[in-house]
């Protein structure tokens, strides 16, 4: 019978916002003082919770959007630069890690899996939100998009973590909750895990993840599966 110990010197990457901590709250928080300031009107939070993941520019054009002005082009960085000032004074006012996240990281590096963030946040804010959250102590290096040669869905992305911690891509899992990170797990040739209470608009199922878990308690089972068995067919656990 498969124990944790089958992990010991796996690596395992983790995507951040919808996967390890539910940063939706403030995310949405800080686009909507933007929108206040530019005399918009705020966004009910269940209109926008599945919009965020995509990084701030995007959040911010599909926010603008749908509060009936358009993103102009030429504000658009200033705008990005002032909604992550916003963001980063408020990074986990309202936000926290998922159920299950700071039990199941320490059992897996208790038993000696290496583990990673492999995230297309910027690596500055991903580093202070999981400061603020307490996960720091849990991983071995963070990789934003910025210091990726190129952010997920490339798969040089996800190679780039597992090498950050010294792992070999023959033995590592990443686990998310969309497709940028299904696809980023494909092209590195590594499996990928989807949960399913992140963001994503399209059904989780239907992304290409070797496995879908609906718990993040699931996550050690879901690796020794997938590390020491053929893929699972995309049906969850």
């Amino acid at each position: 019978m498969s124990t944790l110990h089958d992990l010991n010197g796996a690596t395992i990457a983790f995507d951040l916002d919808g996967t390890l901590v539910d940063t939706a709250p403030d995310l949405v928080g800080a686009l909507n003082t933007i929108l206040t300031q530019e005399s918009l009107p705020p966004l009910p939070f269940d209109d926008v919770r599945l919009m965020v993941g995509r990084g701030a520019r995007a959040l911010l054009e599909r926010g603008f959007a749908a509060a009936g002005a358009p993103l102009d082009a030429e504000q658009a960085p200033a705008l990005v630069q002032r909604f992550i000032d916003v963001y980063l004074a408020r990074i986990a006012d309202e936000s926290a890690p998922f159920p299950g996240v700071v039990e199941v990281l320490s059992d897996l590096k208790t038993a000696g899996a290496r583990l990673v963030v492999c995230t297309n946040k910027l690596t500055n804010l991903s580093t202070a939100l999981l400061d603020a959250v307490a996960l720091s102590p849990f991983f071995e290096a963070v990789i934003g998009a910025d210091l990726a040669p190129a952010a997920k869905p490339d798969g040089r992305h996800v190679a780039a973590a597992v090498a950050a911690v010294g792992g070999d891509v023959s033995r590592a899992v990443m686990i998310g909750d969309s497709i940028n990170d299904a696809l980023g797990a494909r092209n590195a040739g590594v499996p990928g895990v989807l949960v399913s209470f992140g963001y994503t608009e399209d059904p989780v199922e239907t992304l290409g993840a070797d496995l879908v878990i609906h718990s993040f308690l699931d996550v050690p089972k879901a690796c020794i599966t997938l590390l020491t068995s053929c893929p699972a067919p995309n049906t969850g656990l």
